[in-house]
């Protein structure tokens, strides 16, 4: 357990595991929770570290939240941290921080962005705020989800970790207001995972950001927004295989 500090923001991150380092970026809103079923499966052959961005979590509230600030919080982590270089995993708008990163700083070596869009303005912000509601299920996973963890453990950890009302309207702020820019001049390797089925980010739109990076490749995932809980054993395979051909 440890904290960083960005312009007076407080920012709370773990850290577990040896070797080169994989940092985790969550969706909008939600915490490091959503990131446990990937956390575990590279911590050992990599060191895992997880971040809370600010309003999520431990992190604090306030400041400024737009994309290029979140990308300058997590230098803030990983030279709080003392890591020259890391992989970057994000969901989402911890995507589209992952990409701004890379553009901004120089610690990133990699990308795997899942179900992050070319640019915020194709993500569905109703969608996404119904994942905050009674009917969450609904938008995180299939009909065919069978259960990862039970629906009120996971609930649970939600009450712990996601962020409140006031600080999620803001992040989401920030990811409708994403745009990466010229994505030619992003070169690191990366790896785009468009959940085939997410009513907050159309699938295309994941592939035209692979299309768009010079080392992007693309690959669909099956289920809904959270398809790398639903599917984590998939996703957990093809990250792996990523990282270790860095």
């Amino acid at each position: 357990m440890a904290r960083a500090s960005n312009d007076g923001i407080d920012l709370y991150y773990e850290r577990v595991g040896n070797g080169d380092t994989v940092v985790f970026l969550p969706e909008a809103g939600l915490g490091a929770w959503s990131w446990g079923w990937q956390h575990d499966a590279v911590t050992g052959p990599y060191e895992s570290l997880v971040v809370d961005p600010r309003g999520t979590g431990r992190s604090d509230p306030g400041g400024e939240y737009t994309v290029e600030t979140l990308a300058d919080d997590l230098e803030a982590v990983l030279r709080d941290a003392d890591v020259r270089t890391a992989h970057l995993v994000g969901h989402g708008l911890g995507g589209a921080v992952a990409l701004s990163y890379a553009r901004r700083h120089n610690r990133a070596r990699s990308l795997a962005l899942v179900t992050t869009p070319a640019a915020g303005g194709v993500v569905d912000t109703d969608a996404l705020e119904r994942l905050f509601g009674d009917a969450w299920p609904e938008v995180a996973f299939s009909d065919a989800y069978v259960g990862i963890a039970p629906r009120d453990e996971i609930e649970g950890w939600r009450r712990l970790d996601d962020a409140d009302t006031d600080a999620r309207e803001r992040l989401f702020d920030a990811y409708r207001a994403f745009d990466p820019g010229a994505l030619y001049e992003i070169t690191v390797p990366a790896l785009v995972l468009g959940a085939i089925d997410s009513p907050v980010v159309p699938e295309p739109a994941c592939e035209t950001l692979a299309q768009g990076l010079p080392r992007g490749e693309y690959e669909a995932a099956e289920g809904r927004h959270l398809a790398h809980l639903e599917h984590s054993r998939a996703v957990n395979d093809r990250l792996l295989a990523f990282l270790d051909e860095r």
